[in-house]
């Protein structure tokens, strides 16, 4: 469009909206590269895990009925030593699995790094049906876990790193509806359908990386906003709030049931509580896959927290128990349908964030948008490279055609 017979240039808030997607792929892309490829790897954590450490994970299933939980924890106890005391356990409904005693402590809390941030991490592996020790693991150590705290922090501490990652995500998000705007045609005719839909692979690499970036960012848009999101719910406090109050329409914090053990309750002449605690949950869920058991903090009164999970990997289908830790005593239990929808989302949240949600197909196409993502940052580095190199060598061109004609003049 001509005005005056001059070109009409681009309205400011396309230029505004060009500028910020340029300077905050330039500022972010670092960040945004790291977060995005380790996720990418991290997808597949426990396909691999398993496949690699088959031997520590799973044992040969048996006729005889599995140990008490009390004996398969000291046997993990001994395994692990006092100074490392067992603090969460998961047990599997597999009868091939066994079953994971974690022993976790935190750091010093003003270190710089995830390292110095975590005391210890380490796991034994007992076999349910004869207490045998399978493996004990050092997570500190573990490729898949540092790739976690990769992504989580860049292997700072969580109080130095979270807060970078997240304002490096909640930049992405801004890339990609400044993406979006960019990528939108000015009109929809049969050839801008065909460069906004379509990679030209027998074009140069100019054209071809523009179209990896250009196609590929909105094809994978959705996937990568919801990623994004998701992670950010862990970021900031704010942004959560704002999840649960829009999905439960309240503003009201939902209620945290913590009960207390009886402190005075006489010791049992009956069995072990940890036992009949486990009994009593395992009789309740027979259709659960895995059972998780936490001791929370270590004082006199707390309860012994534990899970039922209806899914092999899931987190968020669950019934939550609290049991007394002197009597084993059922104190609290919490099933979904207990939960108002803004609790009920944010206890999806990783779920959502891996993909797992959907199963195997959820995890592919998480693996995938992570992989895109990873990829923005670079070809639209490139992108921004080789324009400026264009501009150069355009003005040079200038440059030389402005003396030559200067020469002719003078002569």
């Amino acid at each position: 469009m001509q005005v005056n017979g001059k070109k009409k240039g681009k309205s400011w808030g396309k230029k505004l909206n060009a500028w910020l997607h340029l300077w905050l792929g330039l500022v972010s892309g670092i960040i945004v590269l790291v977060v995005s490829i380790t996720g990418c790897i991290f997808v597949f954590q426990k396909e691999i895990s398993e496949w690699v450490h088959h031997d520590m994970y799973f044992v040969q299933p048996q006729k005889t009925a599995i140990l008490p939980l009390s004996v398969l924890q000291e046997k993990a106890q001994a395994a692990l030593g006092k100074e490392t005391p067992v603090r969460n356990l998961i047990a599997f409904k597999e009868p091939n699995r066994a079953w994971e005693f974690m022993a976790y402590a935190p750091g010093d809390e003003n270190a710089l790094t995830i390292f110095g941030s975590v005391k210890h991490y380490k796991a034994a592996f007992v076999n349910p049906y004869n207490g045998e020790i399978t493996a004990v693991h050092d997570f500190k150590k573990d490729f898949f876990v540092i790739i976690k705290y990769l992504h989580w922090s860049l292997l700072l501490n969580t109080k130095y790193g979270q807060p970078i990652v997240g304002w490096a995500t909640f930049i992405f998000v801004v890339l990609l509806i400044t993406g979006l705007i960019l990528w939108w045609p000015k009109k929809w005719t049969k050839k801008t359908r065909e460069q906004s839909f379509r990679i030209k692979w027998s074009g140069n690499f100019k054209r071809v990386n523009y179209d990896l970036h250009n196609v590929l960012g909105f094809y994978s848009m959705l996937l990568a906003l919801i990623i994004a999101m998701t992670g950010m719910v862990w970021a900031f406090k704010w942004f959560q709030t704002t999840v649960y109050v829009v999905a439960s329409r309240s503003v009201t914090p939902p209620k945290r049931v913590t009960a207390t053990s009886d402190t005075l309750a006489l010791p049992l002449a009956t069995g072990n509580p940890l036992d009949i605690a486990f009994t009593t949950m395992a009789k309740e869920q027979p259709k659960a896959k895995r059972y998780s058991v936490f001791y929370g903090q270590p004082t006199k009164a707390s309860p012994i927290f534990m899970s039922a999970y209806k899914s092999k990997e899931t987190y968020y289908d669950r019934d939550d128990y609290q049991f007394d830790k002197y009597t084993g005593k059922l104190l609290v239990r919490q099933t979904p349908k207990d939960k108002n929808a803004g609790e009920k989302i944010i206890g999806m949240n990783y779920d959502i964030h891996v993909g797992a949600i959907a199963g195997l197909p959820g995890k592919i196409l998480a693996f995938f948008a992570s992989l895109i993502c990873a990829s923005l940052p670079v070809t639209g580095f490139l992108v921004w490279w080789n324009k400026g190199k264009k501009d150069k060598k355009k003005k040079n061109a200038v440059q030389v055609a402005e003396r030559e004609r200067a020469a002719v003049l003078t002569a």
